[in-house]
């Protein structure tokens, strides 16, 4: 991919809004761009952390294993988002997965060393890394709570009104949200079933809160969805 192409990518990226026109050129010399196909692992546990992504087309998923091979979703990575930052700050191997979803994903790779290169000269990115990690490290306390003190229904639903809210488009009254998640995959981010998301999903289709098919999520009214 040529600088250019790069650097107009830059210009998309919330986190290096902060950069110089120099230090974008020399983000982009440094950095080597790959497709990854769907489904594909990104890295694995054990795997050295010697590398930063930033998305910039697809779905990226980030988990782990329990002992007795459960899967569990930490998160769900969109474009214009870093993942496998953890390395910045002293992580050596990866204890999570990165795994493409339902569509080949182009990420930009970066090596820490280069990265931290440029936060050396530029405060501002330093002070965006670490609001990055702050933000990361709510989420984890917010799904901590929810785990504790909500039920299962009420995880899923606030699940499906968090994304449509953060990635949903507006279709006359109603909002529309397209993903790459099957069932189990909500299950997985939500620690519940499988077969308590269908239930769920079917109970709020026939109360005409939400309608869903594959890929699609179409809230009817975001105020009654409770």
């Amino acid at each position: 991919m040529s600088l250019e192409a790069k650097t107009t990518f830059f210009e998309q990226f919330p986190l290096f809004e902060c950069l110089n026109q120099d230090e974008k050129e020399e983000l982009a010399g440094m950095m080597k761009t790959e497709i990854k196909p769907r489904y594909s692992m990104i890295y694995m546990p054990g795997d050295n952390s010697d590398h930063i992504y930033f998305l910039a087309k697809g779905t990226v998923k980030i988990g782990t294993h329990s002992s007795d091979g459960k899967e569990v979703i930490k998160s769900l990575i969109h474009p214009l988002a870093m993942f496998g930052e953890l390395g910045i700050i002293g992580e050596t191997h990866r204890q999570d997965y990165a795994q493409a979803l339902r569509e080949d994903v182009l990420v930009y790779i970066l090596k820490n060393s280069d990265f931290r290169q440029i936060m050396r000269k530029n405060f501002d990115l330093c002070s965006q890394v670490m609001s990055s990690f702050g933000q990361r490290l709510m989420q984890a306390e917010n799904k901590l709570e929810s785990l504790i003190f909500k039920d299962a229904r009420t995880r899923i639903i606030d699940f499906i009104k968090n994304s449509v809210s953060d990635r949903g488009r507006r279709v006359g009254f109603e909002m529309l949200l397209k993903h790459s998640l099957t069932h189990q995959d909500i299950a997985n981010i939500t620690c519940t079933s499988r077969q308590t998301v269908t239930l769920v999903l079917n109970d709020l289709k026939k109360s005409d809160l939400i309608y869903f098919n594959r890929g699609k999520i179409l809230v009817r009214d975001m105020a009654k969805l409770a």
